[in-house]
């Protein structure tokens, strides 16, 4: 019954990557009628020890650790608030769901371009032009992807808007199979609206809750299309956005040098890998103590 999953994971995943980590070992250029070169760990060294190439994976990972560290909390509350908004019944309720459901079944390109328009540098961007109104054109236009001050912050918002609902309709098939008897005995037992919460939702979701921060820091790490479609589209403060995955396609590809675009791969895997179960194993032991 596994074996069409197992199948499919190891022609997707685990081929790809140990293909990955054969690449790393050779020097590799596309187009070039010479074979590979077999250069051992020099990837990984020029990695580590080369102060251009180091710097910027280390920028990047900085990046990606940013990124995870306000999206991971702030997209599952969020989801979170959404799903018991969403789980109160409702006349018309079926079109809100719909509604917040929505951004997820864009095409993300079609996102970059939206968000572009909103985050446009001149008065003529929808974020400017409400600022302008609202504060009588007291506050001038910014140009919130070239700053990068604002750019990473930018790119948070958009990937927020366009990914929470995927989370919220998990949390809330979550919310719907906590039996209702739980919530009226704690009504009986005069638990207002936020202990019920604590006492009954919580723990009634706790293991989804889990699975869905869990999901969400592996997507947060995995960034890489905002910030390639913004960039491309227009000027993008890229020191203060660009990510692992972007630098592994940019050196992989644009710079033509496969075998070193796979050894940030198999290192940032590693580390991500160490994150979740880092991650994991934390929140086994709170679950253990409580």
């Amino acid at each position: 019954m596994a074996a069409p999953a197992i199948i499919l994971l190891i022609a997707f995943l685990v081929l790809p990557f140990i293909g990955a980590i054969v690449a790393s070992f050779f020097r590799i250029q596309l187009g070039n009628p010479r074979p590979p070169k077999f250069v051992g760990f020099e990837q990984y060294a020029r990695l580590f020890l080369d102060p251009d190439i180091s710097a910027t994976f280390l920028r990047a990972l900085g990046n990606n650790f940013t990124f995870a560290l306000i999206v991971v909390p702030v997209q599952t509350a969020l989801a979170l608030g959404l799903a018991i908004l969403i789980n109160r019944k409702i006349r018309g309720m079926t079109v809100f769901r719909t509604l917040f459901f929505m951004p997820l079944v864009f095409p993300l390109a079609l996102v970059a371009v939206i968000w572009r328009l909103i985050f446009a540098r001149d008065e003529y961007g929808l974020l400017n032009g409400v600022l302008s109104a609202i504060s009588g054109g007291a506050i001038a236009p910014h140009d919130w992807l070239g700053d990068g001050a604002t750019a990473l912050g930018a790119i948070i918002v958009m990937s927020v808007w366009q990914s929470v609902s995927f989370q919220m309709i998990i949390l809330l098939g979550a919310l719907q199979g906590v039996p209702n008897e739980l919530y009226e005995a704690a009504s009986i037992d005069r638990a207002g609206r936020w202990s019920q919460f604590l006492h009954v939702t919580v723990p009634g979701i706790r293991n989804t809750l889990i699975f869905v921060a869990l999901l969400t820091t592996i997507f947060s790490f995995r960034l890489f299309d905002q910030v390639y479609l913004l960039d491309r589209s227009g000027s993008l403060d890229i020191e203060s956005t660009q990510t692992v995955m972007y630098q592994v396609i940019t050196t992989g590809f644009d710079q033509n040098n496969i075998g070193q675009g796979s050894a940030m791969a198999v290192v940032f895997l590693i580390i991500v890998a160490l994150v979740a179960l880092i991650q994991r194993r934390l929140v086994r032991q709170e679950g253990g103590v409580s």
